[in-house]
């Protein structure tokens, strides 16, 4: 075996603990702070623009119902709903990721609710485990990658049904399409995935479909295996 690749074997196993590190520090901080909604989006989404200002207002009908709010940390749309967990006097907290172009998380998230992550796949797993449903805004490949992250678990059966709604139909509309078309049309998935998530353009509708559902549902954590 070349002798680099045996360092990096070794780098490879040392890291192992580091992991074990961000999953223990993040179960131990979100077991404290109990049901949440995760809201997504955009780093990019300026203030004052549409969504923005939506995700401020879905942020703040969410904690006056009792939830916690999750979000990346960032900015944009995460900021957005960190603010208005914040206005609100929800909990806010923030997931944040180490990368050169973004520096700490956003002012809005509670100093006790502030968790840094290395590794992303780490930090999804803790977006979904204490979430009791998913807002989710227009957004890039990050945001894209986490609604068919919990997609597929609800999918697969690794955790339950819970909530996920889209708020935009202008811009979910053509990727709701293309699935029907190409993946539902096709048997590529099953007649009925695509009914695991709603799309709406009304926030208020967006948190009202959560708070539905959990009027005949317990909260409780995914992943309870």
């Amino acid at each position: 075996m070349p002798e680099r690749f045996k360092e990096d074997t070794s780098h490879d196993l040392w890291s192992i603990f580091k992991i074990m590190g961000e999953f223990v520090d993040g179960y131990d901080k979100l077991l404290q702070v109990g049901p949440c909604i995760s809201i997504f989006g955009s780093a990019r989404m300026k203030p004052k623009s549409r969504y923005y200002e939506m995700a401020v207002k879905t942020a703040e009908m969410i904690s006056k119902n009792g939830f916690g709010v999750i979000t990346g940390g960032g900015p944009g749309i995460m900021e957005a709903a960190n603010l208005g967990a914040n206005r609100a006097g929800g909990k806010s907290v923030g997931l944040g990721i180490e990368l050169p172009f973004e520096q700490g998380v956003n002012e809005y998230v509670h100093a006790d609710y502030e968790i840094n992550f290395k590794y992303f796949f780490v930090r999804k797993v803790m977006f979904v485990k204490y979430a009791q449903g998913f807002v989710v805004f227009p957004g890039g490949f990050g945001t894209l990658d986490e609604v068919f992250e919990c997609l597929t678990l609800i999918q697969t059966r690794k955790i339950d049904f819970i909530p996920v709604v889209l708020v935009g139909t202008e811009y979910w509309g053509g990727l709701f399409e293309w699935l029907k078309k190409h993946l539902q049309d096709q048997g590529l998935i099953g007649p009925k995935d695509l009914d695991l998530v709603r799309l709406t353009d009304d926030y208020e509708e967006a948190v009202n479909i959560i708070l539905e559902y959990y009027k005949t549902h317990e909260p409780e954590p995914n992943f309870s295996f």
